[in-house]
């Protein structure tokens, strides 16, 4: 008889070589829970190479989604279900599985060859190795052949065996009661030319999730009921595609054309891809020869009078320092995204860090400030992107957007805007002819300049990188001008503090001794440990940061409240270099280097490892 066991959430990690569609499978699945109305987080986790040997523990894919009733903050810590394609795929997550959880295995993925080259010395799906654990072991492979015969399919054995990801999807939609019709919709529309793989991979769901129904193996399904979301309009949405639409939505508020230069780097790709879909808007991509040709091409473009932008990950932002240095110098809106990855140099490709902090905040020649914000989730990219072009708009500055690969390609619920609800965007082109000579370094009293641009009458001035005199911008080599201007350009970004939300509580016990601090994508994993800290009696507040320079302005008053505040960072410990040298504040880092995104366990381990004064 058939049970069914209803959980607040559930964690689901698929998991096979780079080839097994294991990313198609974790979307599909996140697409269609999205729609039935859970609230859900996901964690992909790819790996560096293109086509990694397969069998390979280098090789292994993951796609990890958490998903419940009730709010989601991150992927989850360890998993209900884990579908492993392979031993690989087995020995690289099983660590990640709760005992007593599920594991799906297929059993061709445990011949002889995969066995030995995930280096395990006995088949760990016989004798009592996983006793922990509810093992269901199935030959999807032989499955899915079999399935494809009977239904006379005429996909050759490569193309069935790159299908059997369906069969996965299928049984796995059957365990947790999800329907198929977005995924079949999803199917004809990418196979509508190819009728025989529509048919075919079709047919492998509906096999998956018939196999569930009619096996005697399997009697309980799990139930996680849709969350109770605010009311309003919502969509799935990725970090990147979220920046792209917020970089939409800010040319369209400012009456802007869109200009975005890039060179292909994992993980920023996808934002000009994303970009490149919507000339209907009048979105202009340009895919530059490399790094520095795609910056130049955007300072050019800001220089005409465009909404510019430029976006990389860390080694390209590097190569981008000296024009980005010019940007500052020219004192024009631009916004510089970048999608922070693992390093130094061309480090983990695909996997995340935060560790690109200081070179925002440092990495340029000469005293180079640059306005600094970093999104702190998925869905937060939006608003991130939308607030640094007005940033870069209205105080004549690039800005420099911190997201990282965590963020860039997990997934969550987006309750999006409309456009009314956003706020006004004013940029700096005069309106009129100017009356007498015109002083491009002539400065508002926030010491921002106009943004005179190529074709308006009366308005024409020199640019460069070399030092401008005050007002004239006249090339300049006097000292106490060069001093002078360098204050100014100082004193322009710290006045940005003023235009600032204030620091607040975020969530957590507003009276607690402990303040946990972080930035970026660290935010869900801190919010999740503070709500079980203090679930479990511990006051513990979270306080989370997207301005990084300036600082908000009554961030040192929100600090001081506290005994310990500590700084959890994917990084060795780079925000808080930062906070020492701003706030007399006892500070405690927290810091974690391994490509991988905290767990809120992590976390919450060590603030019990904290002095018991603490905690109480």
């Amino acid at each position: 008889m058939l049970e069914t066991v209803t959980k607040k959430e559930a964690t689901v990690l698929f998991a096979g070589d780079s080839g097994d569609g294991i990313q198609l499978t974790g979307t599909q699945f996140t697409d269609t829970t999205a729609l039935y109305g859970n609230d859900l987080n996901t964690f992909p986790n790819f790996p560096a190479e293109i086509r990694a040997p397969q069998g390979t523990l280098a090789g292994v894919s993951g796609f990890q989604i958490q998903f419940g009733s009730i709010d989601v903050f991150t992927p989850g810590d360890q998993c209900d279900v884990l579908v492993v394609m392979n031993a690989a795929a087995l020995k690289t997550n099983l660590l990640l599985l709760k005992k007593g959880g599920i594991i799906i295995a297929n059993t061709a993925g445990f011949d002889a060859k995969n066995l030995r080259l995930s280096k395990y010395e006995f088949n760990p799906l016989e004798d009592d190795f996983l006793s922990d654990y509810k093992v269901h072991s199935l030959d999807i492979t032989k499955l899915t052949r079999n399935t494809l015969k009977e239904s006379g399919s005429s996909l050759g054995q490569k193309e069935a065996d790159r299908s059997k990801n369906m069969f996965v999807l299928g049984f796995i939609f059957w365990l947790f009661n999800r329907p198929l019709n977005n995924t079949i919709a999803f199917l004809e529309t990418k196979f509508a030319s190819k009728e025989g793989v529509k048919e075919a991979n079709i047919g492998l769901l509906k096999a998956g999730y018939n196999f569930g129904e009619t096996s005697e193996t399997f009697s309980t399904q799990i139930e996680v009921k849709p969350a109770r979301l605010k009311t309003g309009v919502y969509r799935n949405i990725q970090g990147n595609e979220a920046i792209a639409i917020g970089l939409i939505a800010a040319a369209k508020k400012s009456g802007l054309e869109l200009f975005y230069g890039s060179y292909p780097i994992t993980p920023a790709s996808s934002l000009l891809h994303e970009l490149s879909k919507h000339k209907n808007f009048g979105i202009k991509t340009f895919q530059a020869e490399d790094e520095i040709a795609a910056i130049c091409s955007s300072i050019g473009a800001s220089y005409g009078g465009a909404l510019a932008c430029t976006g990389s990950s860390g080694p390209g932002i590097a190569l981008k320092g000296e024009a980005l240095g010019l940007a500052m110098m020219l004192e024009i809106p631009l916004v510089i995204v970048n999608i922070q990855r693992g390093g130094p140099s061309t480090g983990l490709p695909t996997k995340t860090e935060q560790s690109d902090l200081l070179q925002a905040m440092f990495g340029r020649n000469g005293a180079s400030p640059i306005p600094i914000l970093a999104a702190a989730s998925p869905s937060d990219c939006f608003q991130t992107a939308y607030d640094a072009c007005k940033m870069a708009l209205e105080h004549m500055t690039p800005v420099l957007l911190l997201s990282d690969g965590y963020i860039a390609n997990g997934m969550e619920p987006w309750q999006f805007p409309t456009a009314d609800s956003l706020k006004e965007i004013e940029h700096k082109i005069p309106k009129g002819p100017i009356e007498g000579n015109f002083l491009p370094y002539q400065r508002d009293k926030n010491l921002v300049r106009k943004w005179a641009i190529p074709g308006l009458k009366g308005y024409q001035h020199r640019i460069g990188g070399l030092e401008k005199e005050d007002l004239t911008g006249n090339v300049s080599y006097d000292p106490d001008n060069h001093e002078k201007m360098t204050e100014i350009r100082a004193q322009k970004i710290n006045n940005i503090a003023h235009f600032l939300p204030n620091a607040s509580i975020d969530s957590g016990h507003p009276n607690s001794k402990l303040a946990i601090l972080g930035w970026g994508s660290t935010y869900g994993a801190i919010k999740t440990a503070v709500r079980d800290l203090n679930a479990e009696g511990i006051p513990a507040a979270h306080i989370h940061l997207k301005n990084l320079h300036p600082f908000p302005p009554n961030l040192k008053e929100v600090l001081e409240q506290y005994e310990l505040v500590l700084v959890p960072e994917i990084n060795d410990g780079q925000l808080i270099v930062l906070l020492k040298n701003k706030f007399d504040v006892v500070f405690e880092p927290l810091n974690k280097v391994k490509g991988l995104p905290f767990t809120s366990t992590e976390i919450l381990r060590h603030v019990k490892t904290l002095n018991k004064a603490l905690l109480c």
